[in-house]
């Protein structure tokens, strides 16, 4: 039985390497493999997914518009694997359109994304995600003091913290790194 899988981290834990390596993999046997990533994240250009490591791929995008069933259509059938980077940025209907393929089809669906803002606010895609995903795994990474990083800051280009705005914001110099949640805390 094919499931919808949720893969999450904070900022900088390499999930787009974690990403590509699963299409891979998957190509590597012959199998057929479609991703999607977010159209609003162009940090790299225009649909690609790009590991910090260097590794890039053009994929498809998605928007707030996009209807992954009519996006898969008839090729459902021959597909093994449908990868989805930057799911954060899913809206509600499409995390229960994809949760739906994957029961329906029997393709499943892996999911990578942060699962909270500069803020520590949920994304409702991935609040959704963390509801109907039938697989759920942290990628770990670590904060500069050494704990395990949960939360994401977003950095000024002198590295100060920013502690309001916009809750996207992937544009330009915008920068982010993880923390622990101890500093997360201790520099708000």
């Amino acid at each position: 039985m094919a499931k919808l899988y949720f893969r999450y981290s904070a900022m900088n834990a390499g999930k787009s390497t974690a990403l590509l390596q699963v299409a891979h993999n998957y190509e590597e046997h012959g199998r057929k493999v479609r991703i999607f990533t977010a159209a609003i994240d162009r940090r790299f250009g225009d649909g690609l997914v790009t590991s910090r490591l260097g590794p890039q791929r053009e994929v498809e995008t998605f928007d707030d518009k996009t209807n992954f069933t009519e996006a898969l259509g008839t090729d459902a059938a021959d597909l093994s694997c449908l990868l989805v980077d930057e799911s954060q940025f899913l809206t509600i209907d499409q995390v229960r359109d994809l949760h739906r393929i994957a029961h329906v089809t029997g393709v499943p669906i892996i999911c990578y994304g942060l699962r909270s803002d500069f803020l520590g606010n949920p994304f409702p895609g991935a609040a959704h995600l963390l509801t109907l995903a039938d697989s759920i795994e942290e990628i770990k990474t670590i904060c500069a003091c050494g704990r395990k990083a949960t939360m994401n800051v977003r950095i000024d280009e002198h590295g100060k913290r920013i502690t309001q705005g916009a809750q996207i914001a992937i544009e330009g110099e915008t920068r982010y790194i993880q923390t622990c949640g101890r500093c997360f805390y201790s520099d708000a």
